[in-house]
């Protein structure tokens, strides 16, 4: 995720960093080429394009910008959906290691140790890496990862702890259900994150912008070249920024969970998880938060 103060007036012109224009590039490059020979095609045979005008256009590119808002915002729903369930995960664990604070180091480590694991587990399932290479460091041979699905294994183990706890007599009936409690959310927290992660827009939906989006951007010259003549570049260029970097913005807030630009930070947020829970345990030489590289936040 890109952190940077409010832009001045000299990044909103020259700023590249955090923009979406190094992804865009190439389709501005294409369309300035293809502005340039609609130029000089109009200019050779003017009779060819003399009945295509403007207005069509305008009417399409009203269109076509309410449907980009449209799709727009359903992926910025889903980033920011996926936003608040990590928030919902850094809650219920400090809120889990609040509710044991009474239990002894013995009892209480792997524990909050397990729910280091799960959150890298998580952040490992959900960017495909490999989630046991990340958990064991923190359950080592406490708990048993195993099985499809390593990081709700550490959740079962975790639930199994409490069981035990319950059954030797060190908590209470309430306590255990209080546990419990927790632990159920964030096993919902991680089933809505793979829900967001394995349930993309429809192809449809995101083909016919795309479509459209290209085609109007690659005909918009042909109907300004008469009027504008060389400024004609200038202006598809601007055009094409706006609905290619709307339409490249938008493919990245709808997989909230990768590695590009603008994509959550979850090895940040897991990093506050892991603070947090070794603070909570009486340990001091805590590792430092991850801070932005080049105003990104991974």
């Amino acid at each position: 995720m890109i952190v940077r103060e409010k832009p001045r007036f000299w990044d909103i012109l020259f700023a590249v960093r955090g923009s979406i224009v190094p992804r865009i590039a190439p389709h501005m490059a294409a369309m300035g080429l293809v502005s340039a020979l609609a130029v000089l095609l109009v200019r050779w045979h003017p009779e060819v394009f003399a009945q295509l005008g403007a207005m069509p256009f305008t009417l399409i590119g009203i269109a076509l910008s309410i449907f980009m808002s449209f799709r727009n915002n359903a992926c910025y729903d889903r980033w920011w959906e996926a936003r608040k369930l990590w928030g919902q995960l850094i809650i219920e664990t400090r809120s889990f290691a609040r509710q044991t604070m009474d239990l002894d180091l013995a009892r209480r480590e792997p524990l909050l140790l397990g729910l280091c694991g799960f959150a890298h587990g998580l952040a490992a399932r959900l960017r495909n890496q490999d989630e046991a290479s990340r958990i064991m460091p923190w359950v080592g041979k406490n708990f048993a990862i195993s099985g499809p699905n390593p990081t709700d294994a550490v959740l079962r183990q975790i639930g199994n702890q409490c069981v035990r706890l319950i059954s030797n007599g060190t908590i209470s009936d309430i306590r255990y259900s209080v546990l419990e409690q927790r632990l159920s959310t964030l096993s919902a927290v991680q089933a809505g994150c793979e829900r967001i992660k394995a349930t993309p827009l429809p192809f449809a939906y995101t083909l016919l912008l795309h479509r459209t989006a290209y085609l109007f951007c690659i005909l918009l010259p042909f109907a300004l070249a008469e009027a504008l003549g060389w400024w004609t570049p200038l202006l598809v260029i601007t055009v094409c920024y706006t609905f290619f970097g709307l339409d490249a913005l938008g493919d990245e807030l709808e997989e909230p969970f990768g590695l590009e630009m603008n994509d959550l930070p979850l090895d940040a947020m897991v990093r506050v998880i892991e603070r947090e829970l070794l603070d909570a345990l009486g340990r001091t030489d805590l590792p430092p938060l991850l801070g932005p590289v080049d105003h990104r936040l991974t």
